[in-house]
């Protein structure tokens, strides 16, 4: 698929671009070692609206192998309906989740996760967020590479100008 092509080009070109103190972040899921809260490296993200953080703590998301990241989303930010290839297990650390399942933008289809809700999503299965009460923090494992197909190639932010 030409689109998924074209991420995981952008991906490995953006994590090598960041800094050498967050590719150390994503720790081998061979070894033991550990990250802290306080030394989470939050930076942006192409796929993802400017003001959305992301954090690379185990693995390289760009590689077929186990992966964990965190997502930092801040009140009142959307991510519009998108699909990823790859099974994911998210685990709410922080604020309100708000997922809502379909291709359509679509509020009242949102349910609210708090702290410590696991929710499952298989692949491609099209889906939104919305941070509606707060700032959340969801932290997501899934086996790579990561991918993001937005539904609407209007919404989809590695596609605006800058």
């Amino acid at each position: 698929m030409k689109s998924n092509n074209f991420f995981h080009s952008f991906l490995l070109l953006f994590l090598f671009m960041v800094n050498e103190k967050s590719l150390a972040q994503g720790l081998p899921p061979k070894a033991f070692n550990f990250v802290t809260p306080e030394n989470i490296v939050w930076n942006s993200f192409p796929a993802f609206p400017e003001k959305v953080k992301l954090a690379i703590l185990v693995g390289n998301p760009a590689k077929p192998e186990p992966f964990i990241i965190r997502v930092k989303v801040p009140n009142g930010e959307k991510i519009m309906p998108h699909v990823h290839p790859e099974d994911r297990i998210y685990t709410v650390i922080s604020g309100i989740f708000y997922i809502g399942i379909g291709d359509k933008y679509d509020e009242t289809k949102l349910q609210a996760y708090p702290p410590g809700a696991v929710i499952v999503l298989p692949g491609n299965m099209p889906h939104f967020h919305l941070a509606k009460s707060s700032e959340y923090v969801t932290q997501v494992y899934a086996i790579g590479p990561l991918g993001i197909d937005y539904l609407d190639k209007h919404f989809d932010p590695r596609l605006k100008s800058k």
